[in-house]
């Protein structure tokens, strides 16, 4: 696994981790960062996804619930919330990768870790808000 790739699953494994166990997402990150606990602390890469979310979280959450067709964030898996958090920001707000990478990236981690149809549907929203990204502001 390449190491960006490990960087985005370890994004992905504190989003859903402050989610399951309902602390805040930015308050993990720092404890994490202080002190890991794991043998390889976390890369540069997957703090500034996590601190990218949490600084534009309202924004990404109201552009995944506008584009999202019929599904509200509460009815998404929340390993999809997560997926789609990070590859949101990712997408609209990084400029270290090309937006058809990114979204190659978190639908790959969709098929690894979510059901049948998350792939499907990480790659259109994230595809979608690719398509509005020049008209957000």
């Amino acid at each position: 696994m390449a190491a960006r790739t490990k960087a985005r699953k370890r994004a992905l494994d504190l989003l859903f981790e402050a989610e399951q166990r309902q602390v805040n997402v930015g308050e993990l990150l720092r404890q994490r960062l202080a002190a890991p606990v794991t043998e390889a602390p976390l890369s540069e890469f997957t703090g500034d996804l996590v601190s990218g979310v949490v600084e534009h979280w309202t924004q990404i959450d109201e552009l995944i619930a506008t584009y999202s067709q019929g599904w509200t964030l509460a009815r998404m898996p929340a390993v999809d919330r997560s997926i789609l958090r990070l590859g949101a920001y990712e997408v609209l707000y990084s400029t270290d990768v090309p937006e058809a990478v990114a979204i190659s990236e978190w639908v790959g981690l969709a098929t690894e870790l979510s059901t049948d149809d998350s792939p499907k549907f990480v790659n259109g929203l994230l595809g979608r808000l690719v398509e509005v990204k020049p008209t957000l502001a």
